[in-house]
């Protein structure tokens, strides 16, 4: 007899206690008032009964694979909140892993969802033949990047970002192939300059393909022909410098507007502006990574309240809201040089997540107002911490809802850090190199008052007590 395909069967819960576990945690959220969990976040839910949860023994280390007893990772999750295994409820300030632009189960989203499958739209299938949610995605994306254009003068416009790649899966497929078109473009304009040079920032983040990693640091011993120049954020002076010394030999400059890698430093418009000037100088190409940043703005791209129109508009993360990894470039048609397997992912001409991505957009569009307002008090709000505690904090980093507090000492921001997952608000720190010691933030877009006065309340309670010291 064949098995019958159940969570029981699949998740070797025989006893229905996985299940029971995750239906009462999905009521349990779906029941409560955002007033509610709020006044409840930190604490075990009773109302949710304990389960055998899985371990983690076969995952690597970095992973937890020494975690072999009574593990406390998600169970469930609704909005801004989440209960784990352990039945303790958490306010998640990172929006997933800074993906989950609507949080978790947004109920209009998931509508949608269902909505594709009853629909036909097939999850994922060959790029040959992408569905309409793909090509659908691909227009609203050029018509984003270029606000006000006539959608007929675009397409006969090969220097306008009218192009899109959009037969990938992750960021770091997206980055690389924005690499791969700079140097396409570099061995067809400069072919007698030798060894080109790509200039990044100190801290910069575009990945984990083998050259982006190089790009920051990594592996030097194994590559050659390639100059690898890193500057630091927000300095005029070493930029020009980087580029007066390199010159044409500039193949492009590649940066994230706001580095959650680097503790949220956040791009002065003119800085940007800069590059952009010293790119056309030097006939280099200009890449702004906004998978960080997209899709968490009022106009969806943050670089558009930059005054910078890039080369390349690296997308990812928040674009499908966490349902489906997809991942996008936008691009001038002129530079559309890469053959059709050159960068591509096996399960991105996703037509589901490209419903969902549009899905995102629209909900963007209907709440920018709001996101703005949201965004912006929170920050400021934030901004009153460091003036509040000058002793701990040295200032507010990032913009918006990408919001980050630099602490004077690490120890304090490390410390900060378990106190504040210890009351149920999941933060992180970046205090993993030399000099970082700053917490992370990155709420989703349903951040509102309630929230943000329940969030710098905690955070000021545990700066004036503390527990750390």
């Amino acid at each position: 007899m064949q098995q019958e395909l159940t969570f029981g069967s699949l998740m070797g819960d025989a006893t229905g206690a996985l299940a029971l576990a995750l239906e009462a945690g999905r009521d349990y959220l779906a029941g409560a008032t955002q007033g509610e969990l709020l006044a409840s976040v930190g604490k075990v839910i009773a109302a949710v009964p304990p389960a055998p949860w899985p371990d983690k023994r076969w995952f690597q280390r970095s992973y937890g694979r020494q975690v072999t007893d009574a593990p406390d990772d998600l169970a469930v999750g609704r909005g801004l909140f989440y209960l784990t295994e352990q039945r303790r409820l958490f306010l998640d300030c990172t929006a997933g892993h800074y993906q989950m632009t609507w949080g978790y189960d947004h109920p209009e989203l998931r509508a949608l969802l269902r909505d594709g499958i009853a629909r036909g739209i097939v999850p994922d299938n060959h790029s040959n033949i992408p569905p309409a949610p793909v090509k659908r995605l691909a227009a609203r994306l050029v018509e984003l990047a270029n606000p006000g254009a006539d959608p007929a003068a675009l397409q006969g416009d090969d220097r306008r970002l009218n192009t899109v790649l959009l037969g990938l899966c992750t960021g770091t497929v997206a980055c690389a192939a924005a690499l791969k078109m700079m140097l396409l473009h570099y061995r067809a304009a400069k072919p007698r300059l030798g060894a080109p040079a790509f200039i990044t920032l100190e801290g910069n983040y575009h990945g984990t393909d083998l050259f982006a990693q190089r790009l920051r640091g990594m592996w030097p011993e194994y590559f050659a022909n390639v100059t690898s120049v890193q500057v630091e954020p927000n300095d005029h002076q070493a930029l020009a410098a980087a580029f007066r010394e390199h010159g044409e030999r500039v193949a492009g400059f590649i940066a994230e507007p706001i580095l959650m890698n680097r503790e949220a430093i956040a791009l002065d418009a003119d800085y940007l502006q800069l590059a952009r000037s010293l790119c056309d100088q030097t006939g280099a190409l200009l890449a702004i990574d906004e998978i960080q940043t997209g899709f968490w703005f009022p106009r969806v791209f943050y670089s558009l309240q930059l005054g910078v129109e890039p080369d390349f508009l690296v997308l990812g993360k928040g674009m499908a809201a966490g349902y489906h990894p997809l991942s996008a470039v936008v691009y001038r048609g002129c530079l559309d040089r890469l053959e059709q397997y050159d960068a591509i992912s096996t399960n991105g001409n996703a037509g589901l997540a490209a419903y969902l991505a549009l899905g995102c957009l629209a909900l963007v569009e209907r709440e920018a107002d709001r996101i703005g307002r949201a965004g912006k008090a929170y920050h400021e709000r934030m901004a009153g911490l460091c003036a509040e505690f000058p002793d701990l904090l040295a200032e507010v980093r990032g913009v918006g809802h990408l919001t980050g507090l630099k602490f004077r000492r690490v120890e304090d921001a490390l410390g900060f850090h378990r106190a504040a997952v210890t009351r149920g608000l999941w933060v992180r720190a970046h205090a993993y190199h030399p000099g970082h010691s700053t917490l992370l933030t990155k709420l989703a877009l349903t951040l509102d008052e309630e929230v943000t006065d329940y969030t710098i309340g905690a955070a000021a309670d545990l700066l004036r007590t503390r527990p750390w010291a």
